[in-house]
């Protein structure tokens, strides 16, 4: 996966530019970013942030005027670079940096081609979007420290839920299931679900943190001290 030839598409116009370092930063974990393009309308001022980041990062800006009051012809550009990527067939995936639903098609017409998507947008990105990549990643997670995150009620109920479907579904008999299992079950099923979204850097940080979660540690029995982390609910 490390070695896997990604592009990377910045709609300008929805993304912010002071997260660019996080970004490429966490893209690196899925793979080589062979190309990396942002569109825009660089005449205008409204993109002056992202202008000082395209030499430093080696980000290739694509101009797209704004022919009709009221459409969105930065959305087009790069879908349609996009499908030409996609036809030349010498990428392993994209990466789609935008908030907007509008990429909703083209994230799933590109899995229809065996191609990965990841996606990365704010918080408040439609669920259509989310849904439609194989990973998303909410980009107020690049910047956040690892600190306790005060959860409502909500939210306990909703992480408490999503683990609990999760165990049950890869477990063996006795209700253990290994955490890598539990974490690629939920990476499949909910793509934007990230332990930082809690506060936490890695899955086995927050499982620690739960009181309704056992934890049972088993060595690899090849001499090193590598340890498998089974996980089960605790009855309640």
């Amino acid at each position: 996966m490390d070695n896997n030839k990604l592009a990377i598409l910045i709609d300008a116009d929805n993304a912010q530019a002071a997260i660019i370092s996080e970004l490429l930063e966490e893209i690196t974990k899925y793979g080589i970013a062979s190309i990396k393009r942002a569109y825009g309308d660089w005449t205008t001022t409204n993109l002056k942030g992202w202008k000082e980041h395209l030499h430093q990062y080696a980000i290739q800006p694509i101009q797209q005027f704004s022919y009709t009051k009221g459409k969105n012809s930065t959305d087009s550009s790069l879908i349609i670079d996009a499908m030409d990527l996609l036809h030349d067939n010498n990428l392993d995936g994209f990466c789609i940096v935008s908030s907007d639903s509008d990429f909703t098609r083209l994230a799933t017409r590109i899995r229809e081609d065996g191609k990965i998507v990841y996606g990365f947008g704010e918080k408040k990105t439609p669920e259509s979007f989310i849904s439609a990549c194989d990973k998303f990643i909410i980009t107020e997670n690049l910047q956040r420290k690892e600190v306790t995150i005060k959860q409502t009620k909500s939210e306990e109920k909703i992480l408490k839920n999503i683990l609990i479907k999760a165990i049950n579904a890869v477990s063996d008999e006795d209700g253990w299931a290994r955490l890598s299992n539990v974490g690629s079950y939920i990476n499949k099923n909910i793509p934007s679900f990230d332990p930082r979204t809690y506060g936490f850097e890695k899955y086995g940080k927050l499982i620690k943190s739960l009181p309704y979660i056992d934890i049972d540690e088993r060595d690899f029995n090849d001499g090193s001290t590598n340890v498998h982390i089974f996980i089960k609910v605790l009855n309640t």
